[in-house]
């Protein structure tokens, strides 16, 4: 696993974060009852388009899992999400002329949706396999996130190739087999292992030939390039917010002023205001989520005390960091420390 990679880094789109939350509306839980104690805002989850990192979608799936007591519960959102949830990338697989430039398109940009993952296609004997590599441990998230890829996947053959023989279908999964598991092959079909290496999928080679029932070439270029152009921007550190969300990740207690941030990408003060405007948000605003951010991160997955969790924040006053956290999730540190650990593991 990559050491360079954070879970505290943006990592997935908010779009997987709402049709978990739809999920449990439809299952009558209410927008309080589903994001309580996880820190995140309903509104904010349903308006704003940047990616989540890694630590809030881990508190959201422990809370739904928590809440539906049903530990397959991201196979069943997998199943159920439309092809038009992926966005560009979404696009680019369905206008396709083959499952050949579908699952090349999976494996270029599935890292705009989903950058926790690592996508490699290679051949073995008369199969086509996909594995996914974790960029850090996904922990105790890891079977609900590699269920809904999994449900996902065959959601999106179907809707190139229509009806597929499943049997011929044969999925991997890196823990061992729950008490659940009849409930995977019941939504993937037989072809269903467990306590491998790593997650893969694999299909037989003759499948990649097969045309695609959406295939638009017109459309393809016009998604391809789309999607070209954001992973572009992603190998070029994002967008300004993006940007300076890791730059203050990188950051241990002494963060920059908005001056001495502007002055290290060697812009004017008021050009990096402007420019984080434009994207919906502010120094400030950044800096608090960053902050916020680490707190419920070392509070929930460190033995470390609240006052050196304050003073890793830079904090100089505990009771400070306890107010402003209070501000922030409505309790305070040690509350809220003691109600994660309550909930329980997936």
């Amino acid at each position: 696993m990559s050491s360079t990679v954070s879970p505290l880094q943006p990592c997935l789109h908010p779009i997987y974060a709402r049709l978990l939350c739809a999920a449990l509306c439809q299952r009558g839980f209410d927008e309080a009852q589903i994001l309580l104690g996880t820190g995140l805002d309903w509104a904010q989850l349903h308006s704003d388009n940047r990616s989540l990192n890694f630590a809030q979608v881990q508190r959201l799936v422990r809370r739904a899992v928590q809440l539906t007591d049903c530990p397959w519960l991201g196979l069943q959102v997998g199943c159920a999400t439309q092809v038009s949830a992926h966005g560009p990338v979404g696009y680019a697989a369905l206008a396709c002329a083959d499952l050949r430039g579908v699952l090349q398109v999976l494996e270029r940009f599935s890292v705009l949706r989903l950058s926790s993952l690592r996508l490699t296609g290679y051949l073995e004997g008369e199969r086509y396999c996909v594995r996914a590599d974790e960029e850090f441990d996904l922990g105790d998230v890891r079977e609900h996130i590699l269920a809904t890829i999994a449900g996902t996947f065959l959601r999106l053959l179907e809707a190139v190739c229509g009806t597929l023989p499943v049997g011929e279908l044969r999925f991997t999964f890196p823990f061992a087999e729950p008490a659940w598991g009849a409930r995977y092959r019941e939504l993937l079909g037989p072809g269903v292992d467990f306590a491998a290496d790593c997650y893969s999928v694999s299909l037989p080679l003759a499948w990649l030939d097969r045309p695609s029932l959406s295939a638009d070439p017109q459309a393809a270029r016009i998604a391809l390039r789309d999607c070209e152009h954001q992973l572009l921007g992603v190998r070029e550190g994002g967008d300004w917010t993006t940007r300076v969300q890791l730059r203050l990740l990188a950051c241990e207690g002494r963060y920059p002023t908005l001056g001495q941030l502007a002055d290290e990408y060697h812009l004017s003060e008021r050009t990096l205001i402007r420019r984080l405007r434009d994207e919906g948000g502010n120094y400030q605003q950044l800096l608090d989520e960053v902050r916020q951010e680490l707190a419920c991160w070392l509070l929930l997955n460190t033995p470390l005390s609240v006052e050196a969790v304050a003073e890793r924040l830079g904090y100089q006053d505990t009771s400070n960091f306890s107010r402003t956290f209070r501000r922030w999730l409505g309790m305070t540190p040690n509350a809220w420390r003691n109600g994660q650990l309550a909930v329980p593991a997936p």
